[in-house]
């Protein structure tokens, strides 16, 4: 397997260190006590996270060095910012940050022309998002940037079209040792109430395809936020297991909704 060894900047990236929750949480402590060292170790105990972002945009950049280096600008964003006592993972709070950084980076870099009022008008978009995301912890609806922005709503819809791609909501956008952490984790659309109360709908009328351990196990993941590790403990089974019944209830699910 050593001729597969992922090199970024000079540096093997399977011998990046990655920080559990409780060492994190200790770091977060340290730092924003003003302890610099600690800062270093949030940095380096998190590059993996930017990797693994920074490989799902390798189709769009040949210089995966310099990617990788804008995404750790959104990493350093992201521990500058982040806020221990709204009780969330600082990977949920990291990942639209560092996606940001790189979007942006790409955005300004991309081969295909884009007008100079919607270039401006993205750019705009993103650092009212960027602001809302730091303060209240989730994504501002299109309504609140069209209104900020001055615009109509389907300007801003264009606008982001233009420096977006199209990604699965199912697509895993970060893992760590068989923890994933979805695209869909990260949607949010109060808006679109109609749809959403359908996909719910389906949701539900899907959920009997599944056993009860399969059904326990979603529960313990996207409702009371419990890592694979956490529910393998309690389950008394390996996190592997964890892991695959996990993946197996989410794809069944989906052919379901399918359908």
């Amino acid at each position: 397997m050593s001729r597969y060894k992922v090199v970024i900047s000079g540096m093997p990236t399977e011998n990046l260190k990655v920080l559990n929750n409780e060492e994190m949480e200790e770091l977060f402590l340290h730092f924003q006590n003003g302890d610099r060292e600690a800062k270093d170790k949030l940095i380096c105990g998190n590059l993996k996270l930017v990797l693994s972002i920074v490989q799902r945009f390798s189709a769009r950049c040949e210089n995966m060095d310099d990617l990788f280096q804008v995404g750790c600008i959104g990493l350093v964003k992201a521990i500058d910012h982040f806020d221990l006592s709204h009780e969330v993972r600082f990977s949920t709070y990291a990942v639209p940050m560092i996606m940001g950084e790189i979007r942006r980076y790409l955005r300004d870099n991309q081969v295909i022309r884009v007008s100079r009022h919607l270039k401006d008008l993205s750019y705009q978009i993103f650092r009212i998002k960027e602001q809302f995301i730091q303060e209240y912890r989730k994504e501002p609806s299109i309504a609140y940037l069209a209104q900020q922005c001055g615009v109509k709503e389907k300007d801003i819809m264009d606008a982001l079209d233009s420096c977006q791609s199209v990604l699965s909501i199912f697509e895993p956008i970060y893992s760590n040792e068989g923890d994933e952490l979805y695209l869909l984790d990260q949607i949010k659309d109060e808006h679109d109430m109609i749809r959403r109360e359908r996909d719910l709908i389906s949701l539900e009328k899907s959920m009997h395809i599944l056993n009860e351990r399969e059904h326990d196990i979603l529960h313990k993941r996207f409702y009371d936020d419990m890592t694979q590790m956490e529910i393998a403990q309690e389950l008394g089974i390996s996190q592997a297991q964890v892991s695959r019944l996990e993946k197996n209830a989410i794809n069944a699910l989906k052919k379901e909704m399918e359908r």
